[in-house]
């Protein structure tokens, strides 16, 4: 692998500017991540994520997106259908679950169809937050349920969706959102649940996926086991919690170094996300004015987080489908999704 830097950056627009090109090519950023605003056309799409690997001198830089359907889709009509919530899917899987997790499956298989063609080969996908009552409504209908084991089995089915159409998914919040009360990206959400409860419920999913190539951190602090900072940046958290507990040893990408649930300077947040054992972080907003310190404070892949970047982007079987097959598998997906309606 090409030396790269231990972080994703998002840019401005549609087009790379000749300023985000320069910063580029002198940074390496280990990959890119995309928004709407980054989306026009589809051919632009495909010239935007080529241009980036081009720049970074490396045909493998992953480019990730959230891609989840409901109210977190940055590509939609035309280049892709607008798809259901990970509450619709769930409630197809409470109904009859063979159907909840083959449309799971389907969905995210269908998702890499749409992506893979336009040079995005990362999907922020799946949710496996297990929302409670009364909790905030930031993760809400994008979760798959209300209890570990359905979240668990629908996580699943979507993450292999992915896998097979060659789409690596990162499986997010990491060690759990769902009992936060505020959203992140405008305060920092604190739970107090006990660690007994933590681990039966929030963390159970991230548990039975641990085998996933990739996971993005929660900017959550958990009282119970580091009362002074989110996960991001807690050191017990992703040492005891995250890679011992939940036994994760993918690649481990910190939530938006951007959101207000972070303190300090981006150089600071930078160097507390990766001193606690995250891999890579992430700033999407591409303002360079905050992207300067981060790549400054930034160090390139090695060790460790090297490896683990190495094993995620092999991991992709890069199977493709047919237009035919796509096809059919539309019309099926289709067909189960209005069983719910």
């Amino acid at each position: 692998m090409t030396e790269s830097k231990a972080i994703i950056f998002g840019c401005s627009g549609p087009r790379l500017t000749d300023e985000e090109a320069a910063f580029f090519a002198d940074e390496r950023p280990w990959g890119l991540i995309l928004f709407a605003r980054n989306i026009g056309e589809a051919a632009e799409i495909a010239d935007l994520t080529a241009r980036f690997r081009d720049i970074v001198g490396r045909t493998d830089a992953p480019v990730f997106i959230d891609q989840e359907g409901g109210r977190v889709q940055r590509i939609r009509q035309p280049i892709a259908p607008n798809y259901p919530s990970g509450a619709v899917l769930g409630a197809l899987y409470r109904k009859d679950r063979a159907q909840g997790l083959h449309t799971a499956r389907l969905m995210s298989r269908l998702h890499a169809a749409d992506l893979l063609p336009l040079g995005i080969d990362a999907d922020c996908l799946p949710v496996l937050d297990v929302p409670v009552p009364g909790a905030h409504d930031v993760i809400g209908d994008r979760a798959y349920g209300h209890d570990a084991k359905s979240v668990a089995e629908m996580g699943r089915a979507a993450a292999e969706g992915l896998l097979e159409g060659g789409v690596l998914p990162v499986i997010k919040h990491i060690p759990g959102h769902g009992r936060s009360l505020v959203d992140s990206h405008k305060a920092l959400p604190v739970i107090d649940a006990d660690i007994e409860t933590l681990a039966s419920t929030d963390f159970e999913p991230f548990r039975q996926l641990a085998d996933m190539p990739m996971a993005m951190t929660a900017h959550v602090v958990y009282t119970s086991l580091d009362p002074d900072n989110p996960a991001t940046t807690s050191a017990r958290v992703i040492g005891e919690v995250i890679r011992t507990q939940i036994g994760f040893d993918g690649l481990l990408m910190t939530d938006d170094l951007s959101m207000h649930a972070l303190s300090g300077d981006f150089s600071a947040r930078t160097k507390a996300s990766l001193s606690a054992g995250c891999d890579v972080v992430l700033h999407c907003n591409g303002l360079l004015d905050e992207m300067r310190p981060v790549a400054e404070a930034a160090p390139q892949l090695s060790g460790k987080a090297l490896e683990r970047a190495g094993r995620a982007t092999a991991m992709a079987r890069r199977l493709g489908s047919a237009a035919s097959e796509t096809a059919a598998l539309r019309d099926e997906f289709e067909r189960l999704v209005a069983t719910v309606a």
